[in-house]
């Protein structure tokens, strides 16, 4: 919001807002929040799933800030639902449109460490072991795209189809896996 770009910005592009459209959306990893945000902001509803426990709780907390200092930032956070739990349990009861997944990334190879706030949330949650078959679960479940946050330059997840299309950033790039898709036979 911030920053401006509104539906341009390549998030807003990955999950298929627009011509006006706003889909609903889950976002099955939702750390602190921003990329919900930022999807609530420009008009989906979006329902946000944290499955660690002091990270949901930080989440709830900025919410309810949000919330109660009015005007746009309450209308923006009416248009969001925190729940926490396992998306891998979560989706497949959820019928979502669309599913953000944005698992934490792999280890840099470069020497540069990544920024303060992401080395602290990963001392929070630690790894995705398991963020394979949250993609899994996902591609099975959502009605009309799959949108996977990942680094530019690191190697796909294993066992999952490749994206429809992706769209790249400067350190990150969505890849887009349209509804249809199925897992290959190795998934």
């Amino acid at each position: 919001m911030r920053f401006g770009g509104g539906r341009g910005q390549a998030l807003a592009k990955a999950v298929g807002l627009k011509n006006g459209k706003n889909p609903d959306i889950v976002d099955a990893t939702a750390g602190l929040g921003r990329d919900a945000f930022l999807l609530a902001s420009l008009g989906s509803h979006v329902t946000l799933i944290e499955r660690n426990e002091k990270m949901h709780g930080f989440l709830k907390d900025g919410l309810d800030k949000a919330d109660k200092a009015g005007g746009v930032y309450s209308e923006i956070i009416s248009r969001m639902v925190l729940i926490y739990g396992d998306a891998k349990d979560l989706l497949p009861s959820l019928n979502p449109e669309v599913i953000l997944v944005d698992p934490m990334h792999p280890p840099r190879s470069k020497s540069a460490q990544v920024k303060k706030e992401m080395r602290q949330i990963r001392e929070i949650v630690g790894t995705d072991p398991d963020a394979h078959e949250l993609m899994k679960i996902a591609l099975n479940v959502a009605k009309s795209r799959v949108v996977l946050k990942w680094p530019l330059r690191a190697e796909p997840i294993e066992n999952i189809i490749a994206p429809s299309y992706q769209i790249a950033g400067k350190s990150t790039r969505y890849d887009v896996f349209m509804r249809g898709q199925k897992l290959n036979s190795s998934g």
